[in-house]
């Protein structure tokens, strides 16, 4: 009853992101334009998904659950929201039952899956739904420890291979997973009492000696091993690793531990939350770092002179966010609310069972214990609600980012793009310039400026800014459209040569670029090559129907007197587009004249 108590309180608290939009940021790439993922669920996607290394990672079963979301809902970020919402609920309850099932003390389980329901860090792996991966590996990561306690009581092959099979299910969804088995010898010591010479948990499982657990999780840590080794690269062939030249390892080691620090303030005082950090690069000040590193060892040795939970739940944090501390650089950001996701679990433990405790020494009554915990509630709801307000769209997303990271050259970017899509393109120039002038080396930017000026016909500065983004990035979708707008640019100055280069050079790299077909055809025809140019306007439309490929291929076909199928296209177009009036107009002058 609890369970389905916490259960039902995590889906009303956060019912508001199943009316929010998909955002610009990753949406596009992993669902809305991934011709893969919004084919639906098929024997092709699975196939390609187990292949994939896109978006620099190996995650098939993440794949596979967007296109079974493509499947049920089709693109209505409705129900794309309602999946990610469900995990999360799932985790919640699962959290819970864990921490009952183990310990033996419901009250103090449920104040910390409570806290790990409601907490305003954990937004951003809900309310954003490309980042489903997360609350999806942290499903099978949770599942694979309660499959484990099950182990633990029998133990037996049939029973380690399903926390092996769950475990490899997590690494497939997202391989932040791989602390697994560090976990799993925390348990081993509390609560699960396994650790020979220990004293026994509340679970009665039997004990062992040290040596032995350790080769027992073997069989898992060759599991993590190949994991981050298909991660490794996947990474390095989708240019996500920095180098050392850019990120140096002393810098890394410094934004690690002050990184620590910062996720703690966040989970004490949750505000200033945001999609992402930017790294400050060398400017760490060496008091910031002493700080950090006094009150990290200053928690530690706490923690370990406190009771056995502190020990577990301290370590689990340090460890669980080992992979994403920023040791390996990935990306630009130096730090991220939703890689707390898991970490914070053992924080959350150790400070709620601490005032469980705190209250059984104080001896306080049910009813005050009651009410401290509704008030911690209702004050982290409070604050879940406000943050889950700044994902109601991608404007509101980045310019509350902006406001609280300050010279973020990605916030920039996507607020440009942004407003762009609001139809606001002079509005996001401003932010494009802004992200380029912070970033000189960020191709997002210069791509971005590329196809404002080729929007507003000022078609050199175009092509100089698209061959900058070029030089700068090895992201195949960024090369993608950017070498298609380069071609329109070379296109509109009359250097065909040069455009049907780039054209090309865009549909190498993605065969789903449909504005290189458009604009392909559109050279194609302007050079009197008019069935090669009605091949590429229906490839166009095929990949991404637009309004400009539909009336370009109906233009195209009455060029070549195939009136009857340009009838077809324009009654498609009105179709798809009701009120595109230059349809209408030709539909009618066609009709007309037969």
């Amino acid at each position: 009853m609890l369970a389905l108590l916490i259960f039902a309180a995590t889906l009303i608290l956060y019912n508001p992101v199943n009316r929010h939009p998909f955002v610009n940021y990753d949406d596009d790439r992993y669902l809305t334009e991934n011709s893969h993922v919004r084919a639906g669920l098929s024997w092709d996607l699975i196939r390609w998904a187990i292949t994939s290394t896109e978006q620099a990672n190996w995650h098939p079963l993440t794949w596979i659950s967007h296109a079974l979301d493509c499947s049920l809902f089709h693109l209505n970020p409705t129900g794309h929201h309602f999946t990610s919402l469900l995990i999360h609920a799932l985790n919640v309850a699962l959290l819970f039952c864990l921490l009952a099932r183990a310990t033996g003390r419901a009250g103090a389980s449920l104040f910390a899956a409570g806290v790990f329901a409601l907490h305003p860090i954990n937004v951003e792996s809900i309310a954003w739904v490309a980042e489903r991966k997360n609350v999806l590996s942290t499903f099978f990561f949770l599942a694979a420890i309660g499959a484990y306690g099950w182990y633990t009581l029998r133990p037996g092959w049939r029973r380690y291979a399903t926390v092996a099979a769950l475990f490899a299910c997590g690494l497939m969804s997202k391989p932040m997973v791989v602390t697994l088995p560090f976990v799993l010898i925390l348990l081993d010591y509390w609560p699960l009492g396994r650790m020979e010479g220990g004293p026994p948990g509340a679970f009665e499982a039997p004990q062992r000696r040290f040596s032995s657990l350790l080769v027992e999780k073997s069989p898992l840590f060759l599991l993590s091993a190949a994991s981050s080794m298909i991660t490794m690269r996947a990474q390095q062939s989708g240019g996500a690793i920095r180098s050392t030249l850019q990120f140096p390892f002393s810098v890394r080691v410094e934004n690690a531990v002050v990184a620590y620090t910062v996720y703690l303030w966040k989970t004490v005082w949750p505000a200033h939350l945001a999609p992402l950090y930017p790294h400050p690069g060398n400017s760490f000040a060496p008091s910031q770092v002493v700080a950090a590193i006094v009150l990290l060892i200053a928690v530690t040795v706490l923690a370990l002179q406190w009771k056995r939970y502190a020990i577990v739940g301290w370590l689990w944090f340090l460890g669980t966010l080992v992979p994403v501390i920023g040791l390996v650089q990935v990306g630009d950001a130096a730090m991220a609310d939703r890689y707390a996701y898991i970490p914070l679990m053992g924080v959350f433990v150790m400070v709620t069972f601490g005032f469980a405790d705190l209250g059984d020494t104080l001896k306080l009554n049910f009813t005050a214990g009651a009410i401290a915990v509704a008030w911690v509630f209702l004050a982290l709801s409070i604050v879940t609600e406000r943050q889950l307000a700044y994902w109601s769209s991608s404007y509101d997303l980045w310019s509350h980012t902006l406001s609280v990271t300050g010279a973020n050259f990605i916030a920039q970017d996507n607020l440009g793009g942004a407003l762009l899509l609001l139809g606001r393109a002079d509005e996001a120039y401003p932010h494009f310039q802004a992200a380029a002038e912070i970033n000189p080396q960020d191709p997002m930017s210069h791509s971005n400026l590329g196809a404002y000026f080729l929007e507003h016909g000022r078609l050199s500065e175009a092509a100089k800014q698209d061959e900058i983004a070029i030089s700068l990035t090895s992201d195949r979708g960024l090369l993608a459209s950017t070498y298609a707008n380069l071609g329109s640019a070379y296109r509109g100055l009359g250097e065909y040569g040069k455009a049907r280069q780039s054209y090309d050079q865009a549909l190498r790299l993605s065969d789903r670029q449909f504005n290189a077909y458009l604009g392909l055809g559109m050279l194609l025809e302007e050079q009197g090559r008019l069935q090669d140019a009605i091949s590429n306007y229906a490839h166009s439309i095929e990949v991404t129907p637009t309004a400009e490929g539909y009336l370009r291929l109906g233009h195209a076909l009455e060029q070549d007197q195939r009136k009857t199928e340009a009838l077809a296209v324009y009654r498609q177009a009105l179709a798809m587009f009701p009120d595109l009036q230059a349809a209408k107009d030709a539909l009618q002058a066609l009709s007309d004249g037969r």
